[in-house]
C-alpha cells in the first residue's frame, strides 16, 4: 500500500513539475523607448532575423553589397521580400522599386 502510494505521489509530482516548465513562447513584445521628445516602439531583439536563403535578392540593388553579408533592413515589393545592408539603401529601393527589379 505504501509503495502504491509513494509512486502515485511522485507521478503526480514530476507531472505538475513538468506542466510548469512548459510556457508557451510569447510573441515579441513591444516596448517604449523614449527617443527625444517623443515615444517610439521598439520592436524586442528576440525577433527572426532575414537570411540571405529568406529574401529574393542575392545582392543589395543600391551599393551592390552580397546579401550574405549581413541584412539590416528589408522591403516586401510584390509578394516577394527582398535585403538590403543599411535603411538608407531600403529607403532609395523603395523610390523606385520597379526600375531595380526589372534589372534582376
Amino acid at each position: 500500500m505504501h509503495l502504491k502510494f509513494f509512486f502515485s505521489a511522485v507521478l503526480v509530482t514530476f507531472l505538475l513539475t513538468s506542466c510548469a516548465n512548459n510556457e508557451t513562447a510569447s510573441t515579441p513584445s513591444l516596448e517604449p523607448v523614449k527617443h527625444g521628445s517623443s515615444m517610439k516602439v521598439a520592436v524586442s531583439d528576440s525577433l527572426p532575423k532575414y537570411t540571405a536563403e529568406m529574401v529574393s535578392n542575392k545582392r543589395d540593388f543600391i551599393c551592390g553589397m552580397p546579401v550574405t553579408a549581413g541584412i539590416a533592413d528589408t522591403a516586401h515589393y510584390k509578394d516577394k521580400v527582398y535585403g538590403f545592408c543599411a535603411t538608407e539603401c531600403k529607403e532609395e529601393f523603395l523610390k523606385s522599386p520597379e526600375a531595380y527589379t526589372a534589372k534582376k
